[in-house]
């Protein structure tokens, strides 16, 4: 049979197709290897040639075990994919994230990491610059240290109700305070953001809102490695972004409910929507903003500070001396709790010692946020970077190198506070970043690790269960994925 013309160039055209194919993974790590403009950079050649290696970590919750054995072997930069470098110098924070001199290009957040919290508007995660500073200066009001002491009842409540409950469920021996901590802070936040509480403390019991939180952590990273991917991005990627989205759908609709409820309750109450209220004009946010900040903070205000209270938790009971200090600290400064107070806490040097010490070891966002370099490029840590460049400081393994800290690997609050560590570069410690993106709850989370650790310790004695003793040994999903820490809690002995 001869076939047609047309048919014979279809059948062509396939064929090329086919080819191209074929050949375009060769060439690309071809390509990758021995002309990308990262050609010279340090890492191992399948981290350079292909994202596959990175896909195969961050599978397994262990992409930040492998980049720091990474810089252990080839130094404070290295490339973990064909376009992406990870730092660890304390410089990197300053390049990478800080302000800019005149003229210069900031790296802009990269695109394929922040995915759009919100399905009708951005918030201060991934908003534009102008967005961004304009939204930022609204809601400095609410987390202004005035606001902060206004608020200071509202915290004090949820912290002793946390009292309360542990005296109840301390004779029932072990008590999990991942979940503790995690029922504190969640309804803290949940009165801020929302005007109520989730009863999580009371009830003793996850909300499935905030179990779903918890639960879609790993979801979010296998859509990330999906991206990465994109010879299965496809049926594939379109099966996780309709789960993570149903879940998204969930979650935002909870936060539009109780926002618009506490908008429509016209109080004066010391909440967040108290302050942002009050700049309400013609540069004000919308109500889409609205629910999308408070989608925003019922997440990076919560299991944040949890997680960074729970591994504090972990290493003070692990490192016996430091506890006792500690201890000791709390209780000989204050004769009852009702003199504890945001003012009367920051005085106690070595509480915030633990605090430094805690975040260094076991800093809630232990992955890097990347950032990308302007088309034409940026000296980062005095080299020069290539354009649309992923770049990003580690946070776990800069402050656990001995680039930065002597003894890293060693539990040492001291060393915040003794000229015998003089020689740490402590300007790595980074862990709410820097620049104009920083953190914009970072008093308010100091405010809140400092009122709940010392009434924590204040009033019982802590001892960790056997089961826990290796609870440091987690994977990363975005966040640590913690597993419960059983803890030994009974009333101080006086």
């Amino acid at each position: 049979m001869v076939l047609l013309g047309d048919q014979q160039s279809q059948l062509m055209s396939a064929s090329n197709v086919s080819r191209v194919a074929i050949l375009y993974p060769f060439a690309a790590v071809i390509y990758n290897l021995f002309f990308h403009p990262l050609r010279k950079f340090p890492g191992p050649r399948l981290a350079a040639a292909t994202k596959l290696a990175k896909s195969y970590y961050l599978a397994r919750g262990e992409t930040v075990d492998w980049i720091s054995k990474l810089h252990d072997k080839y130094g404070p930069v290295v490339r973990v994919a064909p376009s992406e470098l990870s730092f660890i110098e304390a410089q990197g924070w300053k390049d990478i994230y800080g302000f800019q001199s005149a003229g210069r290009p900031t790296n802009r957040k990269d695109p394929v990491f922040y995915a759009v919290a919100s399905f009708e508007t951005t918030n201060l995660l991934n908003a534009n610059d102008a967005d961004h500073a304009r939204t930022r200066r609204i809601f400095s009001h609410a987390f202004s240290d005035k606001a902060l002491k206004a608020q200071e009842p509202l915290l004090r409540k949820y912290v002793d109700l946390m009292v309360e409950k542990l005296y109840e469920r301390a004779a029932k021996g072990k008590i999990d305070m991942v979940e503790m901590l995690n029922f504190t802070t969640f309804d803290i936040m949940s009165d801020l953001s929302f005007g109520e509480p989730l009863y999580m403390l009371e009830n003793s019991e996850y909300v499935p809102w905030v179990a779903l939180i918890l639960g879609s952590l790993k979801g979010a990273a296998m859509v990330q490695v999906v991206s990465y991917l994109p010879l299965i991005s496809g049926i594939v990627g379109f099966l996780f972004n309709k789960l993570i989205n149903r879940m998204r759908r969930v979650h935002f609709k909870f936060c539009v409910d109780r926002v618009d409820r506490r908008l429509a309750a016209k109080t004066d109450r010391a909440d967040i929507w108290t302050y942002v209220l009050r700049q309400e004009n013609e540069k004000g946010l919308s109500l889409g903003e609205m629910h999308s900040n408070a989608d925003l903070f019922m997440i990076a205000g919560t299991e944040t500070t949890a997680s960074l209270l729970s591994g504090l938790i972990f290493h003070l009971l692990t490192n016996p001396e430091s506890l006792k200090e500690l201890t000791k600290e709390i209780r000989s400064a204050f004769s009852s709790p009702e003199e504890m107070n945001l003012s009367s806490l920051v005085r106690l040097k070595y509480l915030h010692a633990c605090l430094e010490e805690g975040l260094r070891m076991y800093t809630p966002v232990p992955a890097g946020v990347p950032r990308l370099t302007p088309p034409e490029g940026a000296a980062i840590c005095g080299r020069w970077i290539p354009g649309n460049t992923a770049v990003y400081v580690t946070p776990f393994t800069s402050f656990r190198s001995v680039i930065n800290f002597r003894n890293p690997e060693e539990f040492i609050p001291e060393r915040w506070i003794s000229s015998d560590y003089d020689s740490d570069n402590k300007a790595a410690l980074q862990p709410f970043s820097v620049g104009p993106r920083n953190c914009i709850g970072k008093n308010l989370a100091y405010h809140e690790m400092r009122l709940i650790l010392a009434m924590l310790l204040y009033h019982f004695d802590l001892r960790l269960s056997d089961e826990s003793k290796s609870w440091n040994n987690q994977k990363v999903y975005a966040l640590w994925a913690k597993p419960p820490l059983m803890v030994m809690v009974g009333p101080r002995k006086r």
